[in-house]
């Protein structure tokens, strides 16, 4: 499980068209929001993907960069941000899914082909959301163990502007005996 104000793990991974990702070399003010997704099979992470690609330029205006992230290969990549008309959105593509889990996300099988026709891998990864610090502690989770009910962009957007104004930390960080 990972655990505000500490460490998350590394995240090295190719992108569409900005070169390499690597998590520790980020270098926005405030952090980086990634968003990982079930791939393009998925027609509620195509509706999701497209409301991020529609915040980029609110969380840039707020010292944040973004990336979507999935375990699809390039191909299946590139058409989903050609789906969703990505033009400033990053996408990463080949998650391992053992990188998936360090990131506590839920792994699925395929069922097959889904409402739209298209394939499931044989294994992918559920949906999660996160904000991580330029220092690379976690300050945001959310982690789905389906494709419904997902955190709106609009609204981490909103909790931002509080915390920047207010300078509210992360919280959840508290590990003891309870």
């Amino acid at each position: 499980m990972l655990i505000p104000r500490q460490k998350t793990p590394q995240l090295q991974l190719p992108t569409l068209d900005h070169g390499a990702f690597d998590l520790s070399a980020e270098r926005s003010e405030r952090g980086t929001v990634i968003c990982f997704y079930r791939g393009l099979h998925c027609p509620i992470c195509a509706t999701y993907l497209t409301e991020f690609q529609k915040r980029v330029a609110d969380f840039a205006e707020r010292g944040v960069s973004t990336i979507a992230v999935s375990s699809d290969g390039k191909e299946r990549a590139r058409a989903m941000a050609d789906k969703i008309g990505a033009d400033t959105l990053r996408f990463a593509y080949d998650l391992p899914l053992t990188k998936a889990r360090e990131w506590g996300l839920y792994i699925s099988a395929s069922r097959g082909k889904t409402s739209i026709g298209i394939e499931e891998p044989a294994l992918f990864s559920e949906p999660g959301l996160f904000m991580v610090t330029p220092e690379q502690s976690l300050y945001y989770g959310s982690v789905q163990t389906m494709p419904f009910v997902r955190p709106h962009f609009s609204e981490l957007v909103g909790a931002l502007d509080f915390a920047i104004k207010n300078n509210y930390p992360a919280r959840g960080e508290y590990t003891g005996t309870v």
